[in-house]
């Protein structure tokens, strides 16, 4: 039966409309006969009007057909049919009464007035069983999806309206937070408490939620999805109002607000003139350069007109992206860009990197930073960030690079972590080699100025709290943080990389300089900013109604609570007030070639804890974790 309605032409439908609305005016007229009280049995009367019959039958087929009428849809059957419908019966009435008031039989009004109005009723409720046998033909032969509706306010109700005249989508219930609606009923439907979702799925056979609440806020929209998830539903959120008129590319425009903007002190900004003559007309390599310190160094160096500046990078990407940027912004200019995909482990490919391109100045930022991955995985780690500051420490004195400055961490002091250790192994290293560099500031040729700068977290960095806080509020939140008692040092990552090439500019070997980070922040406090920045409210027990939760979840493996930036408080001044030098005690030339050797040995026997037993003899503060203790 369905095949056959379907198969229907759109011209066949209309002849099945207008037949029905011509057979159905006999019947009319036979009923409104029916209801008067008159002397001459109905059927009788219907007989005496044969001779008009077929005339009022004409009429009615040629004003139908000329409204329209018979090629409506039973779906698009709505007020404006009906009004033309009216009209029809109206028409059909009146002419009914003048043939009879010329031919006879005489009848009284009131037949005429029932006649018409019968003929009405009948014609719309004819459309209205046929539409209700077609959709329920569709019904059968295809299942409907039993929906619930997330949100029995204005936009819920008017869904649920119009899904009832949906032939695919059946609604069967509201969910509500609000408990002054729960318990109603609602256009048909029932409104539940979001704590009896379960059951009401278990109950109705329901597979998915529709979310009407668009002007909730976007992160309590997300809590509801992934809830509703969790209980294996698939959800479908309706259109906010700026989807609809047609407004949410604007929307996608609206940006997060910058990591800058934390910064619990005023950001400082140095002239790059003092310094740029360290670093003008020479060739520049920097290590990591695609990563968020190494890429800000590679901008920054540009202004110092380099005569050759050299990308080396292990990620092809960040290198691809890196190298795209610099290209961009140096259109007009003559210095080359050459990139170099390779690790600073590899000594072979170090040594021709240097050789071949005559590099006088290298800036070593590359390293595995992110500390719960590293601790995780401490051979990579130490293979990568001691062994390759070796690599090419060792090959820039050997191919006389002017100066070699290292990009260190406050994690290097007295670390808890092996990414924190292995940094303070490449200190140790530089150290090692600035003191055998030859007099320090002697400026002859040959000699390399070894240095490096320490410094704390920056801002918008990769892997840094601030990005994954606005990703974790992007998603609804929770916000994690590890411990309401951490602290941190902050900077923007432009200001670290000015002071970075003014320090480097200054070194004349061996120095650690510190950089002057201000007051430590709270990770806690920062987390509340970086959600009220975003526009919405912290949830918690004084605000239970708010947006975004603040989740504990304990400090990771080898955090501390709070970094420290020198192992000793004897800092000495620079010409600059934000840059300070500090004097710590370093390790002979044979205490760094047994670190080294012990090192190597147990890497390549693929030994972590005898790893971590090797930092704990030669880093100071570094305590080996207490699994690794009871394991050796």
């Amino acid at each position: 039966m369905l095949k056959f309605v379907e198969r229907l032409t759109r011209q066949n439908k209309a002849t099945i409309f207008l037949t029905l609305d011509l057979l159905l005016l006999p019947v009319a007229l036979l009923f409104a006969l029916v209801l008067q009280n008159m002397p001459v049995s109905p059927l009788v009367l219907l007989g005496q009007m044969l001779p008009v019959l077929p005339y009022i039958l004409l009429l009615a087929a040629g004003l139908s057909y000329w409204l329209g009428l018979p090629q409506v849809q039973l779906i698009a059957y709505e007020r404006h049919a009906v009004s033309l419908t009216a009209l029809l019966a109206t028409v059909v009435a009146a002419a009914e009464a003048g043939l009879c008031a010329l031919f006879g039989p005489e009848l009284p009004l009131g037949v005429h007035v029932v006649f018409g109005l019968s003929y009405l009723l009948m014609m719309v409720a004819a459309r209205a069983v046929m539409l209700q046998m077609v959709l329920a033909l569709y019904r059968r032969a295809r299942p409907r999806a039993r929906v619930l509706i997330y949100g029995a306010g204005n936009t819920g109700t008017q869904l649920a309206q119009a899904l009832k005249a949906h032939d695919g989508i059946d609604p069967v219930a509201f969910v509500d937070d609000n408990k002054s609606l729960q318990g109603l009923t609602l256009v048909g439907l029932p409104v539940y408490a979001p704590t009896r979702i379960a059951e009401v799925v278990k109950g109705r056979d329901v597979k998915r939620v529709l979310l009407a609440m668009p002007s909730q806020s976007q992160p309590k929209q997300t809590q509801i999805i992934q809830r509703m998830q969790k209980l294996g539903l698939e959800v479908q959120a309706l259109p906010s109002f700026a989807q609809l008129i047609g407004e949410e590319a604007l929307v996608d425009k609206l940006t997060p607000v910058p990591p800058q903007r934390f910064l619990s002190r005023d950001a400082c900004d140095v002239p790059l003139q003092a310094c740029a003559q360290s670093y003008a007309d020479r060739v520049v390599l920097v290590s990591g350069a695609g990563g968020s310190i190494g890429s800000e160094l590679c901008r920054q160096i540009l202004a110092c007109r380099p005569s050759k500046l050299v990308l080396y990078e292990l990620s092809e990407l960040a290198l691809y992206t890196i190298h795209q940027e610099l290209s961009q912004q140096l259109e007009d200019a003559d210095i080359p860009l050459v990139p170099v995909l390779g690790s600073v482990t590899d000594p072979r490919q170090v040594r021709r990197v240097l050789e071949r391109h005559r590099v006088q100045v290298v800036l070593h930022a590359a390293a595995y930073k992110h500390v719960p991955l590293v601790e995780a995985n401490p051979l990579p780690g130490l293979a990568n960030n001691v062994f390759g500051t070796q690599t090419l420490a060792r090959a820039a004195a050997e191919y006389g690079v002017e100066r070699f400055i290292l990009i260190s961490s406050d994690k290097a002091v007295r670390p808890t972590n092996v990414m924190g250790a292995s940094k303070r192994m490449a200190e140790l290293i530089v150290q090692d080699l600035a003191s055998r560099s030859g007099p320090q500031g002697d400026g002859s040729a040959g000699r390399t100025v070894f240095t490096m700068v320490r410094f704390g977290n920056v801002l918008g960095s990769s892997g840094s709290v601030i990005p994954l806080f606005q990703e974790q509020i992007a998603r609804g939140g929770p916000v994690t943080v590890t411990d309401p008692r951490v602290k941190r040092y902050f900077m923007t990552i432009r200001e670290a990389v000015q002071l970075v090439l003014q320090a480097g500019a200054e070194a004349a070997g061996g120095e650690v300089f510190v950089l002057d980070m201000g007051e430590p922040v709270s990770i806690l406090q920062l987390a509340r900013q970086v959600i009220e920045a975003a526009g919405y409210q912290v949830r918690d027990a004084a605000n239970p109604d708010g947006d975004i939760a603040i989740d504990i979840i304990g400090l990771r493996p080898g955090e501390k609570m709070e970094e420290e930036l020198t192992l000793s408080t004897e800092l000495t001044t620079t010409a600059h007030p934000k840059i300070f030098c500090a004097r710590e005690a370093v390790l002979s030339e044979i205490e760094v070639a047994a670190l080294m050797r012990a090192l190597r040995q147990v890497v390549a026997a693929g030994d972590g804890a005898g790893a971590r037993r090797v930092i704990a003899r030669w880093v100071e503060g570094y305590v080996q974790p207490q699994e690794d203790r009871k394991m050796s």
